[in-house]
């Protein structure tokens, strides 16, 4: 991959895209006081370098609990027999490839993962948990936090300019 350099107008409209990127190119550049094509121009270049990986819509769980159900959602601590790289990259690619696994860690020390786990009601987790986590002979242990109310929910990455030099 091509090594970029980012600078102060880049860290500002990167940190005002973690915060709402549905904003126009338009108040983007207005927002990080650059004209709109120089917006557009730096906002490619920071996609195509890989620093956006995607533009996703973050959704209100408690507004659509009416809609479609609360759900379950639970933190998954993951310890695995094998730790050598083929065992520990085998299982992130099977939790990644599963939708109801919203995240996957690689943690140190204590447990070898820690996942996010999104699933419609406790049947749900537990077929999932069949599926990812007792069905693999190389899965220890397997302990699972249930939330009860998201407090915060965040993505937001703590920017600062660059240094100089």
């Amino acid at each position: 991959m091509e090594q970029i350099t980012i600078d102060a107008v880049d860290i500002r409209i990167l940190d005002a895209l973690q915060h709402d990127a549905s904003a126009s190119n338009q108040a983007l550049a207005k927002l990080v006081n650059t004209s709109a094509p120089t917006c557009l121009r730096r906002v490619k270049r920071l996609r195509d370098a890989g620093l956006i990986e995607r533009q996703i819509a973050v959704l209100n769980g408690e507004r659509l609990a009416p809609l479609i159900g609360h759900g379950l959602a639970a933190i998954v601590e993951i310890t695995l027999d094998r730790q050598d790289n083929l065992a520990l990259e085998g299982f992130e690619r099977r939790v990644a490839a599963d939708a109801a696994v919203q995240q996957c860690y690689r943690v140190s020390p204590g447990p070898d993962f820690v996942l996010v786990v999104h699933t419609r009601q406790m049947p749900d987790y537990l077929a999932l948990a069949q599926r990812l986590f007792t069905s693999d002979a190389n899965v220890r242990n397997v302990k699972a936090y249930f939330s009860v109310r998201r407090s915060k929910f965040g993505a937001a990455l703590a920017l600062s300019a660059p240094a100089a030099g």
